[in-house]
């Protein structure tokens, strides 16, 4: 499903030079009409799971392997995905691939490349419209089973004990699939636990600035020094943050003192698990774009994809690990 990639331009560039820009084939060269042309919009660069994300894209869509990707950072802006959506809809390109901000928002723009013959791959993160028809499809993880697993851990961890168990709540982008799914699954667990009592839910905005601060700010509110029994950082980056917050402020971090929970299952994330500082790491696999070129490769075939592909994952305590886990982790 090829397009004749923006004639208008071609012929611009060809009638007065080759200025800044994308790079074209001379007259005769038909390469760029070879390659599959796709536009994506990537949240941003805000943790070390979005940096592996956007890595795994940029491996898998290369002009050796026929595609030609034009990559958006939209830098934590929702608007900004949406003009580079609609710029990607005036370049013609035969896939968008989102990875949305949020849930909400989305019905007009992605209507707009419906009518343009485009079809959209949502990658991570889902969105929140009337009609399932304006996406082709969605890869990603199921975040409230992340959540479910995480509060199954505690609650066996905390089994033996009739002492409540006090629970401060880190919170992603808000209104992100992430969030809402993670956020859900504690929630749950926690109406279906008396003694499980939450302190306090913080907007961690899935970056570890963000968690320090608002962590820094929690503590230093209280009158006086309260028992935390556990952390629940809603991914790796918020996790870091408020360790460090923590253990600045004295805390002991680790199964004898504060449980850190955090949700991605980075390289980093890993090594703090094995340490002791990180109780529980869930994973959540960011290596999504050999799936997405599963999902193109349907298409071109003429087929229609699955709808909606989870990946599989797992949690990891410190008895889990190793060092060479940890080094032979692609992320």
């Amino acid at each position: 499903m090829k397009r004749i990639w923006l004639p208008a331009l071609l012929a611009f560039v060809l009638a007065f030079g080759s200025g800044c820009g994308a790079r074209m084939n001379p007259p005769g060269d038909s390469s760029n009409e070879d390659l599959t042309v796709i536009g994506m919009s990537q949240v941003g660069a805000e943790s070390d799971w979005r940096v592996a994300n956007s890595e795994s894209m940029k491996a898998v869509f290369t002009e050796e392997k026929g595609y030609r990707l034009l990559f958006d950072d939209a830098r934590q802006k929702q608007e900004n995905q949406i003009t580079a959506i609609r710029r990607f809809i005036q370049q013609q390109v035969d896939y968008i691939v989102l990875m949305p901000i949020s849930e909400s928002g989305w019905d007009s723009v992605l209507q707009e490349a419906k009518e343009a013959g485009i079809p959209v791959i949502l990658v991570d993160r889902m969105v929140d419209v009337e009609d399932d028809s304006l996406y082709a499809a969605h890869i990603g993880s199921d975040f409230f089973k992340e959540g479910a697993l995480a509060a199954a851990w505690i609650e066996n961890a905390f089994q033996e004990t009739g002492n409540a168990v006090n629970i401060i709540h880190i919170q992603g982008t808000m209104g992100s699939t992430a969030q809402l799914g993670r956020t859900a699954a504690l929630e749950e667990a926690a109406a279906a636990h008396e003694n499980w009592e939450l302190l306090a839910q913080l907007d961690g905005d899935f970056t570890q600035a963000k968690a320090y601060e608002v962590m820094v700010d929690y503590l230093s509110g209280l009158p006086g020094r309260r028992r935390i029994d556990v952390v629940y950082c809603e991914n790796d980056n918020i996790a870091f943050g408020a360790l460090q917050a923590l253990e600045e402020r004295g805390y002991d971090c680790g199964r004898e003192g504060v449980n850190i929970v955090a949700f991605d299952a980075t390289r980093g994330a890993l090594t703090e698990c094995l340490k002791g500082k990180i109780s529980l790491a869930v994973e959540c696999n960011p290596l999504l774009g050999p799936l997405v070129e599963e999902v193109i490769q349907v298409m071109e075939a003429g087929g229609t994809p699955e709808k909606h592909r989870y990946v599989k994952e797992r949690a990891f305590t410190r008895e889990d690990l190793t060092e060479a886990l940890i080094t032979n982790r692609e992320y």
